[in-house]
């Protein structure tokens, strides 16, 4: 579930708190990773500031990492921050400073954990958010002008709001990709984690694909193809080397519109992808030339297979090629994924 695993402390004071807990130890076995919290509390908070009203619905997960190993050695609870309690933190502090994004929540929860607690070495907060939007002019007026008005193919276009008008307070849910995040603190480490996603984001494009001139021998079975159906299920990943200057929600759509527009290209006229590979690493290169915040970013784009019905047994029937009827095919799938990064920087992906 969580991006980032869990580290040793470091620093001088982090060290004589390891040499204290080693003595807790017994016999010639030590615990080399620990942690312990509260994973899928689901929580929505609704913003009423005036008539127009704002709602966030999360699903978060709280995790702690203590200095000391007594509660696994000896039994001893006296250091524990119940899950129980991490649950409630969750509820209160979102009553207290309210929600703007998972990302902004997240840091405050573990900023919260490792103020709170001293006894806390690590804070790690995972949240995902539900895809809700605002229900929009054009789906309400589709009820009342169905007679006169041919309705758009699709619906109302929930990526590109327009001029169109939103409703105060109803919304719909639009499960089109999740956006998440994993914060991660380290009491002795001055500067947070923060990794932010996009998971679940399935395209798919008729024309403009093709995949030609790979490796020739006897275990090829694949003819080139020069055009071909192109669908994908995109999990991206991307880290802030700057959390000061971002706007989180801001730069998870524009990542999202990035990876779209490198994948379709212009409405009319699309683009040519030449490989999977070649339109993965596009994308990422155009989120690092725009966001300087991201230092690194991370995509897999598994290939969702269509493949081509085959008619020629039925020539009486349907005479001539078929370019048209395809068959869903989910496994075996082929898998491709990069990480781009800026030079001289590490990476927590």
């Amino acid at each position: 579930m969580f991006a980032t695993p869990l580290r040793q402390p470091q620093g001088y004071a982090a060290k004589q708190q390891h040499e204290k807990v080693n003595m807790e130890q017994p016999f010639q076995y030590e615990i080399t990773d620990h942690g312990y919290g509260k994973d899928a509390v689901k929580i929505l908070h609704v913003n009423r500031e005036g008539p127009v009203h704002t709602i966030h619905e999360f699903e978060v997960g709280t995790h702690l990492k203590l200095y000391s190993k007594k509660d696994y050695y000896q039994g001893n609870n006296s250091d524990i921050v119940a899950t129980d309690s991490q649950k409630n933190t969750v509820y209160l502090l979102a009553k207290k400073h309210g929600i703007q994004n998972p990302e902004t929540f997240a840091l405050l929860l573990a900023k919260h954990f490792i103020n709170k607690y001293a006894h806390v070495e690590e804070a790690h907060v995972h949240v995902e958010a539900y895809p809700w939007q605002r229900i929009c002019q054009d789906e309400i007026q589709g009820t009342q002008q169905a007679q006169q008005v041919k309705p758009t193919p699709g619906g109302c276009n929930f990526s590109a709001h327009g001029n169109r008008r939103l409703h105060n307070h109803a919304f719909i849910f639009t499960p089109v990709a999740q956006h998440y995040c994993d914060v991660v603190m380290r009491r002795h480490d001055p500067k947070q984690k923060v990794i932010s996603g996009i998971k679940g984001l399935r395209v798919l494009k008729t024309t403009q694909s093709s995949f030609v001139n790979f490796v020739k021998d006897e275990f090829r079975s694949l003819p080139d193809q020069y055009d071909r159906l192109f669908s994908t299920v995109v999990d991206c990943s991307w880290e802030y080397s700057d959390t000061e200057t971002v706007n989180f929600g801001n730069a998870w759509q524009l990542i999202k519109n990035i990876i779209l527009k490198n994948f379709a290209g212009d409405p009319n006229v699309g683009v040519s992808s030449p490989s999977v590979q070649h339109t993965l690493y596009l994308s990422e290169k155009q989120v690092l030339d725009v966001l300087p915040q991201v230092s690194v970013i991370s995509m897999t784009m598994p290939n969702k297979h269509y493949f081509t019905f085959d008619t020629k047994p039925f020539q009486q029937v349907v005479p001539g090629d078929n370019n048209e009827v395809f068959i869903p095919v989910d496994k075996p799938h082929g898998t491709i994924y990069a990480q781009l990064a800026r030079k001289q920087l590490k990476s927590h992906l």
